[in-house]
């Protein structure tokens, strides 16, 4: 198939726009990394948001980072239907991009900021009013629940800030631009870092907020971050104000959520499976509670390469198919595998020489320790599978294959490591929690390749996947909208 000429120069008249939209031109390995680094700084704001403030409210006490740990599982589920909402932007624009229509993805990038709005005005009519029974029913009682409730009030009127920003950087790197929504994360990280001591020990003229002034911190730091984002994103001609009917929203949204419901629903698994397995950790009592806390935020931070690589595969993997180039999507996809898994067994090794000395620099309770450390040694060595995992999962959420992620993760979570962490807890205690998370990431990461040397094999060929009959139907059969939202169709 010839290769289609990049049209992403279109999607705005800035010179330093134009050379970041192209993706479908390169070396493939190249591209990748200058793709990936960026992202690797977006996500080390991401997880330092975590890790400041697990640092310093370690330091109010095993309570304190006790309540963390308890909501760590429900923030992550809210961040998981925001990242599916990401996603799926980032492979509808970016593929409208390889196909060079530019108002098509800037209705679309406009549309998936409102969409992200209405999902957290309702997450926030929801959540605060489930604050207690929902943590209640995970374990957590007595002033660690106080806590809680302290924090996520905060939280959830403050999420509209935390949630729109994180959509409208996706309008930035589905045009193949990293550089922008990282620097405004790692600015917005700077914010929180600052201002976490302040509000949370009551520095100066601050009052003490104790943990309620951790949620604190983070909604005025996003706050500020969604200011700057939306300022850049309307200068660069990436979102649009043109008159539109409310009901030609529908058919953006349809496109968008055709891959954010089941990339939401693939990463909604995960802090599913993690309250579960804080249920099973919280027999063991708070201090374990306290330490999984502090090992899952170090294992965000220590996997941030592997994610930074499978979030770059979306922009380019979602260009390249709208420029029908899938030669370059193979090449694309064994190099990010390569690279994940040398990095997972570095992080693995490195884990070896200083896990001790890192998990004692968040608390100084010898169980917290003790968690951490068996973490660290038991389940670090299956990251070069999760690499694989990742990379693959990705890919196929770029590929508009969103419920085969699905149905991996699905298996990875759900079918794997959750009945195996009920199994290995009562044999071997908090030990075989971790055996099984390295057991499911072993067995799904040999799994997924597998999976995707078929589907790609079969996109190859051109025959449809029969795991999923109606992805491309459905996409096909968009109406046309008074605003322009003419249906992407796929490449000859």
């Amino acid at each position: 198939m010839p290769k289609a000429t990049p049209r992403a120069t279109t999607l705005t008249t800035r010179p330093e726009s134009r050379s970041e939209a192209q993706l479908t031109e390169g070396p493939v390995a190249r591209t990748l990394v200058r793709l990936a680094a960026p992202m690797l700084v977006a996500m080390f704001a991401m997880v330092g948001f975590n890790i400041v403030d697990t640092f310093y409210v370690g330091q109010l006490g095993t309570e304190e980072l006790g309540a963390m740990g308890f909501m760590l599982a429900v923030i992550m589920a809210v961040n998981s239907v925001n990242v599916g909402i990401g996603m799926g932007t980032m492979a509808v624009v970016s593929r409208a991009i390889g196909q060079g229509d530019a108002r098509l993805s800037r209705r679309l990038t406009t549309d998936a900021i409102l969409l992200a709005l209405l999902f957290a005005l309702v997450i926030v009519s929801v959540g605060l009013t489930s604050i207690t029974a929902l943590f209640t029913l995970l374990g957590a009682e007595g002033a660690v629940l106080e806590h809680i409730h302290s924090y996520m009030t905060v939280w959830y009127l403050g999420l509209p800030l935390i949630v729109c920003p994180m959509v409208g950087n996706n309008g930035f790197r589905a045009a193949g631009d990293t550089k922008t929504p990282a620097t405004i994360m790692i600015s917005a990280l700077t914010v929180n870092a600052v201002l976490d001591p302040l509000f949370i020990f009551g520095i100066g003229p601050f009052p003490a907020r104790g943990l309620q002034g951790a949620a604190i911190a983070t909604v005025i730091s996003q706050g500020i971050a969604l200011v700057v984002g939306f300022t850049l994103l309307r200068r660069r001609g990436l979102i649009t104000f043109e008159r539109f009917k409310l009901f030609d929203l529908f058919p953006s949204w349809r496109r968008i959520l055709s891959i954010a419901v089941p990339a939401a629903v693939t990463q909604l698994i995960i802090p599913v499976s993690a309250g579960i397995v804080t249920v099973i950790v919280a027999t063991f009592g708070v201090a374990a509670v306290a330490g999984f806390g502090v090992a899952t935020r170090l294992e965000m931070f220590s996997v941030m390469v592997i994610m930074a690589l499978g979030s770059a595969l979306v922009p380019f993997v979602g260009q390249n198919w709208g420029a029908g180039d899938k030669a370059r999507i193979g090449r694309a996809v064994r190099v990010a595998i390569t690279i994940a898994s040398a990095w997972g067994a570095m992080v693995w090794l490195l884990s070896m020489a200083v896990g001790e000395t890192v998990a004692a620099a968040f608390n100084s309770d010898p169980t917290v320790i003790r968690t951490v450390t068996s973490y660290m040694a038991i389940v670090f060595p299956s990251y070069v599978a999760l690499g694989i995992f990742t990379t693959v999962t990705n890919s196929l959420n770029a590929l508009h294959r969103p419920m085969s992620s699905m149905v991996l993760s699905l298996l990875r979570m759900l079918v794997l490591y959750v009945p195996l962490a009920y199994a290995g807890s009562a044999l071997l205690g908090l030990d075989g929690v971790w055996w099984a998370a390295l057991s499911a990431n072993v067995v799904s990461g040999v799994f997924a390749i597998g999976w995707f040397r078929h589907v790609f094999a079969r996109m190859e060929a051109g025959v449809p996947v029969s795991s999923l009959p109606t992805e491309d139907h459905a996409e096909q059969s968009l109406p046309e909208s008074a605003s322009g939202l003419a249906p992407v169709r796929p490449p000859a």
